[in-house]
């Protein structure tokens, strides 16, 4: 632990250009209309997501697909990689057509003992900027859990059920939705697309389905019941792997009487998978 927080502090940048062929591949993959798209259009919330695509050569890619470690991410020992949450404050539009600059800054890096062994959670804070703005239009933080490999004997942490919904759609998991979210954010985890891999090697049952896709199924199902919502800020936290072995459901349900909005993930049994909070200008 001492060697991984020596790497509390470090920084990168990356610069890109907001363009619209990502833009179109997400509307397309979360079946939305075709015209919705405009020549300026702001991003919806998380769709920033396709841009800052990670690029690193081929021989630099580990044997789970993620880029070997020690380079912006400190070198964690353990197997096992997942996207545990993240907070964002959306503060100003970014547009298709934009020049955008992304700075992360390892912000955290902590050690817990979980119920099957070590965990290390290392928390990323980004900042991006648009068209040489000082200010940032969207704040991330970005938190990303190793654990160690699944063991004989493993037991699951005891499932939530889901509450009940005022807003729900039912997704199909399938390979070709999983395909082209991996490879719109260039996404080379084997764990979503190799069977082989992620039942032998990894242990789970099945393909595992994006945190970062639920998360903006979510806030895509907000979009779908209230079109003209204003996301200000959102937090999302992952609670259970969901696999495409079954359909889950995309929940939410407006908190009364203010700008908060519940929104969850459900697997086919009702169990909470993911829970986020959304909070409206």
């Amino acid at each position: 632990m001492n060697q991984l927080t020596e790497w509390i502090g470090r920084s990168e940048t990356r610069d890109d250009v907001v363009t619209a062929a990502p833009v179109r591949g997400l509307t397309a993959t979360l079946d939305r209309e075709p015209g919705e798209l405009r020549a300026d259009m702001a991003l919806p919330p998380l769709w920033h997501w396709l841009y800052f695509l990670p690029t690193e050569r081929q021989s630099d890619i580990g044997a789970d697909g993620h880029a070997r470690r020690g380079g912006f991410l400190p070198p964690v020992p353990l197997p096992r990689r997942m996207w545990a949450g993240s907070e964002f404050e959306f503060r100003a539009p970014v547009r298709v057509g934009d020049s955008v600059r992304r700075t992360s800054t390892i912000a955290d890096v902590t050690h817990k003992q979980g119920r099957t062994g070590p965990l290390v959670f290392v928390r990323v804070r980004h900042e991006i900027r648009c068209n040489g703005a000082s200010d940032p239009a969207i704040v991330e933080f970005h938190d990303i859990v190793y654990r160690q490999a699944r063991q004989p004997g493993d037991v699951d942490p005891e499932p939530v059920a889901a509450p009940a919904a005022a807003w729900k759609r039912v997704i199909v998991p399938d390979d070709v939705l999983l395909f082209r979210y991996s490879a719109l954010t260039f996404n080379g985890h084997r764990i979503h697309y190799d069977r082989k891999y992620v039942t032998e090697v990894e242990g789970y049952p099945g393909l595992v389905v994006h945190g970062p896709l639920i998360a903006t199924l979510l806030l895509d199902l907000l979009r779908r019941e209230l079109p003209g919502a204003d996301v200000a800020t959102f937090r999302f936290r992952a609670l259970r792997p969901t696999f495409d072995l079954h359909s889950f459901a995309v929940c939410g349900a407006p908190e009364s009487e203010s700008r908060t909005v519940r929104l969850w993930g459900q697997d086919h049994e009702g169990w909470l998978t993911m829970d986020a909070v959304a909070t409206l200008r």
